[in-house]
This record gives C-alpha cells, structure tokens and sequence, in this order.
C-alpha cells in the first residue's frame, strides 16, 4: 500500500503550533477523524497515547511517527502535520519535532502500519525530502514530494504481485557484486521495533550499492523477524554488522567475524562499519561467550523483571486451575444433587462426582510445578524448565526435607510449602541455572553439547532438590506452630469470633501455601467439637475468587482484558470454595490483591462465627449450604466478605493501561450522556 494513498488534504496541516506533546497527538487524532475511518475516536487516542508509555516514537532528526493499532480504526490512514517552530515530543535524540506523520491500522492480523512505517522511515532518511516537506507551500506539493519519492524509490511496488517484488529486491540487492552473494550481512533492531530499525537497514543498504558490495539487511522489528539470513549466506558471507539496542539472536553467528554496534550507528555511519566488518579490525565471534561490545537493552526496574518472570508462570499455570476447579465444582455438584453425604468423601460418592474429581485433581496436581517451572524457564530459557518444575513438585509435599527424612521429627507435624514455596522454587531454580550458565561459560566448545543435555538438568535439579530439602523445614515449623495455635484457640468457645476471624483471614494469605493449609486442618481437627471454625475456614477460602470476580465486574478499568475474561470463572470457583482460583491474581499483584482479601476473608468469618453458623461438612461451598447451621446469616457473611474484598480491590488496585479498558461504554453511561446531550440543547 503506498503512503500517498494514505494521506488527503484534509488530514495534514502545515502549520499546527502545539505547545506540548499531548497537543500534538490531539491534533493529529483530530486530522485523522478526517477520513472517517474512527469509530470511537477517543480509544484510539488512548491507543496513541498507550504506545508512546511503551518508548517515545520521536525517532529523532525533527520527525515523529506516532501510531496504534486497535478495533476503533475500520482503514488504515495517515494524518500529517508540520510544526515550523517544533515542540517538545521526548525524542530520541532530544531535539524537537517538527515533522509528524500519525498511522492508524485496524485490528487485523496484517501489519499494515509496519509496512507504512517501513516505507515513512526509508524515505526521510533523505534530508532534502524532509526539507522539501518542511518547507512545502501547500497541501498538494506535500502530496506530489511525498508521491514523487515514493515512486521514485520503490517504483510501482504496490501494484505488483508479492514474487515480483521479492524478486526485483533481492536483483537490486545483489547489484554490484559480482558473485551474487552477499559479502556482508546486517542485522537490525531498535527496542520499539519501528522506524529505527528500518532506517538503520536503508542507510546499510544504500552505503553497499555506492560502494558496490553485496549485501542484506535483517530487519527485527515489531512485526517480527524479515528478509531472515540463512544458513548457507552466514556461512558464505566476510563479515556481519549487528546494529540493535535490543537482544537479537547470535548463536548461528558462532565463528563469524560480527561487529556489535548501536542501531544508531547503522543509521548515521553506515560506510564506516562495511569498511570496518571488512577489515582486519573485527574479532572473531565466540557465541559460548557474551560479546563485549553487544548493546544491552534498557534496564528493567527490579519489580518489572521479577513480575515479567511470574506472569510467565502464572499465565502458563492458569489453565490448569480453571479446567482443573471447574471439573472439582461439577464433582461437588452431582453429589449435591444426588444427596450425598456432606462427609471427607464429599465429591467422590456417585461414580460420575469420582470421575471429574480424579481429572479436575490431576490438573490441581500439576498447578504449582507448572507456576514454578515456567517462571524459572522465563529466567534462564530451556534450560530452567525442568530444574524449576522439580522444585515446584517439591513445593507440594511436605515430607520433602531433610528432618522427616531422617525421623528427626514426625512428617505429620508438617505441611507443603504450596503457592508461595512454589514461587521461591520458580525464581530459585531460574538463578540457579543462569549462574550455571555463566560458570560454565568457558568449558572447551568439544563439551557444549554436553551443558543442556547432561550439566544443566544434573547439577540444577540437584541444586534445587537440596534448596527445597531444606527450605520446606522451616515451612514446616510455621505450620506446625500456626497449627497448635489455632487448636488452642479453637477449643475456647469465648473465642469463636476471634478464632473465626484469624482462620477466614489465613485462608487469602497464601491460598494453599502453609498458612491456609494451617487454617483448614485446624477446621477439619475441630469439626465435631466446634463446627463454628470449619464454617469460618469454608467461608474464608470462598470469599478471594469471588471479590475478584465481583471487582473485576464493578471496576473493570481495574483489570486487563485478560483479567477481566479470567475473573467470570471465580464466581464458579469461589462458590465452590476452590480459593486456588485467587491464585493467578495474587500472583501478578500480591502486595494489592492479598491484603484487600484477607480482610473480605477475615470480615466474612468473624460475621459467621457471630452469627454462630456452624458446618459439619469439610468442603463443597454453596452445594453444602442445606447443612450448613444458621445458612440465611451465613450466605449474608458470604456477601459482605465479598463486597468488602471488593470494594478495597476496587480502591487499592491501579487503573490499567487504557487500551485495556472495556471497548464499549455501559447502557447507564451512554444513557447519562445522551440525557446531558439533550439538557444542553434545551
């Protein structure tokens, strides 16, 4: 699609005078409404506004390419803009922009704004065509510059079929050398994957035509890996350029003399690296070994790379808790219907109830290895998979350690370390292996087949086993003691409510970790001689699924998308008192989502110990109501925890980004707004 075909005269102003960044996007959003291609105008300026948070698309050099991608664009557009005196828009070189292009694309699977992209920063690599379309006197000489050079630089390359084009670019690449191959091989990235990344290829590819030399450009922008080198062309080729800010691939480069730049340094010295890569000046490349000269990315804040790491965790370990709770909650609900006894059977007496609750468990059994093997598999790759996994299963048996091992002390005095031992296994494993990585760094290359097949699984797995063996004692120890604790204030009736509130509240803590195992076994221990506590315990782990369901319905600009889709299945999951369904959310937000629960947890027990509601049954949640004692002042116990869990969510979390809200208003807003509408016309 050429740029021309983009752009009217309606949606370019050659004199816009914008005092702020803001200003600038507001009227270029403005200019784009021109072409009716917006059908909500205000997403997709949040859209913009979204992508400039994730790296400023001031790319330097006077010129701004802002852009987004969203279901509010119907065609993709350009709007464009001239700022004589410039304004301020964080670029990357830290001059003002003067020169604004901005690009809507649809939400569909094509990449169209990355092929105008592409095309925009290949052609304002030129500063006599920047020039000409700073200076252009009206409307249709911006046009006829812009259409002029397109033509001239690309021909009529929209026109044709795909093979033609790819033909005649590979022709024109391989102009000049005289064996047809490439003599040099780039590679460029940018950390936004956009203009930089394309400028930087264009300026490579133009030094090797005027030096007559053979060369390609791999570009690793936002729409992925394009115009990829081979195996047979690494092989073949002098030398390799790699200009990029951020991490590319550098394995298949083992042995290849490759020069590690910034991407800028493609951009403005493009002449000087070919003669560089080409010279006696490049060392050769190790790939065992992290280069020297390679361009790190920014740094991450700690928090950042440490919730980057448990959201691979989590979003790999959620489809087990939601078809593993669902066929639990289907178990407990044929056996409620059939009249089964609310017993320790509960969920496995008709055959039907025993066939979905044998599957639903094998899914829970595999919940936390799978949280803690894919968080340790975001931090050292492959590698980390199985050395995390280990610790994970680990994080689910309590006899795992060393002192029931070897009878210093009685296994059932512990508990799993569950959740949160699982998470330490997860980022433990993860290191671990990344510092195996780094010591190992230096073997002979004759042993680089033996580190992922036989020193990695081996020493890691070895590493974490002791970790583990030794760290699930103490959780043990906290178990045991909560434990004991909770049994003596079980047994002082004149403490119910207390009591009640500190099981309910130990039920959110770590929901299925040490603490809220404590509280349950407390619940079952005192079933008979204090049914009070088994009745807070049950109403403790129902209430986090279901203030998360309910904040993620009543303060959707709280959750992703994602989340809020997620957040449904916990009303399933929280009448069913399956807490593990809190789990993923917890996760991605502990020092918010935790607290705000265990105080719905711990306000929903202390009421049904005051309402002294009593239950004899040690699981099912709603489908053991009819033996539940006191039941009407119960289910309110229910709701207030929840609303209460709620409500705090509702307070403490931050709002999302905002192309993350929901896409359409609500009837009552859309009703608010028309009925203002209208008082203003009266």
């Amino acid at each position: 699609m050429r740029i021309i075909d983009l752009l009217t005269e309606e949606s370019i102003n050659l004199n816009a005078k914008p005092k702020t960044k803001t200003e600038a996007i507001d009227e270029l959003v403005n200019l784009m409404e021109t072409h009716n291609n917006l059908t909500d105008k205000e997403q997709y300026r949040q859209a913009v506004l979204k992508r400039e948070t994730e790296g400023t698309t001031g790319i330097g050099e006077g010129i701004a390419i802002p852009h987004a991608k969203t279901d509010a664009v119907t065609k993709p557009a350009l709007a464009s803009m001239v700022v004589k005196d410039g304004v301020d828009f964080e670029s990357l070189d830290g001059e003002v922009a003067k020169l604004f292009f901005l690009i809507a694309a649809p939400n569909t699977e094509e990449n169209i704004h990355l092929e105008v992209l592409g095309r925009l920063s290949t052609l304002l690599m030129d500063e006599a065509f920047y020039q000409k379309l700073l200076n252009a006197k009206s409307k249709k000489k911006f046009l006829d510059t812009i259409d002029e050079a397109e033509t001239k630089r690309f021909g009529n390359e929209a026109e044709k079929p795909a093979e033609e084009k790819e033909e005649e670019k590979e022709s024109e690449k391989k102009k000049g050398d005289k064996s047809e191959g490439y003599r040099v091989l780039c590679v460029t990235a940018c950390p936004t994957g956009i203009a930089h990344t394309y400028m930087a290829a264009e300026a490579l590819e133009q030094a090797a035509k005027k030096m007559g030399i053979g060369i390609k450009v791999e570009t690793n922008g936002s729409g992925g890996v394009k115009n990829e080198l081979t195996d047979e062309e690494i092989a073949n080729c002098e030398g390799i350029i790699v200009a990029a800010d951020k991490n590319v691939e550098t394995a298949r480069f083992d042995q290849k003399k490759v020069l590690f730049v910034k991407v800028a340094d493609g951009i403005h010295k493009p002449k000087e690296l070919i003669e560089k890569v080409l010279s006696d000046q490049v060392a050769i490349f190790n790939s065992s070994e992290k280069p020297k000269k390679e361009i790190k990315q920014a740094k991450e804040s700690v928090w950042r790379v440490i919730y980057k790491h448990l959201m691979s965790g989590v979003s790999h370990m959620l489809p087990f808790v939601i078809g593993g709770g669902i066929l639990i909650a289907l178990a407990f609900l044929i056996d409620g219907m059939a009249g089964m006894p609310q017993d320790a059977d509960f969920g496995t007496h008709t055959n039907a109830a025993k066939f979905f609750k044998t599957i639903g468990g094998y899914a829970f059994n595999f919940m936390l290895p799978v949280l803690s093997g894919y968080i340790a598999y975001s931090i050292a790759d492959r590698p980390g998979l199985a050395v995390g996994f280990v610790g994970g299963v680990m994080a689910t048996m309590a006899e795992a350690n060393f002192a029931v091992m070897f009878n210093i002390i009685d296994g059932a005095s512990f508990a799993a370390p569950g959740f949160l031992g699982a998470l330490v296994a997860g980022f433990l494993g993860g290191y671990m292996t990344l510092g195996l990585k780094k010591l190992t760094a230096k073997m002979p290359l004759s042993m680089e087949g033996l580190k992922p097949t036989l020193i990695y699984p081996l020493i890691g797995i070895l590493g974490i086993g002791v970790t583990m063996w030794v760290l699930n004692v103490p959780f043990g120890y906290i178990s045991y003691g909560i434990q004991k604790g909770l049994l003596y204030l079980a047994s002082n009736e004149a403490l119910n409510i207390l009591t009640g509130i500190l099981v309910a509240g130990m039920m959110a803590v770590d929901m299925g970790g040490p603490i809220n195992k404590a509280a349950y076994i407390t619940g079952i221990a005192t079933i008979e001689t204090n049914p009070m506590i088994m009745a807070a315990v049950m109403i403790g782990g129902m209430v986090p699924p279901l203030a998360i369901a309910l904040a993620s319905t009543f303060f959707p600009k709280k959750f992703t998308k994602k989340e809020r889709n997620d957040g449904k299945v916990n009303y399933v999951m929280g009448l069913c008192f399956i807490t593990e369904g809190a789990i993923p959310y917890a996760a991605s937000d502990p020092l918010r989502v935790i607290p705000a629960c265990v105080v719905g947890s711990a306000f929903a027990g202390g009421l049904s110990a005051a309402f002294k509601c009593t239950l004899l049954a040690p699981h099912g949640g709603i489908c053991v109501i009819p033996v539940v004692g006191n039941a009407g002042f119960y289910l309110l116990a229910l709701v207030v925890g929840a609303v209460v869990g709620m409500l705090l969510l509702g307070i403490m979390r931050k709002k999302v980004d905002p192309s993350e809200f929901p896409d359409k208003e609500s009837k009552f807003k859309t009703w608010l707004k028309s009925l203002s509408k209208n008082k203003k016309l009266k």
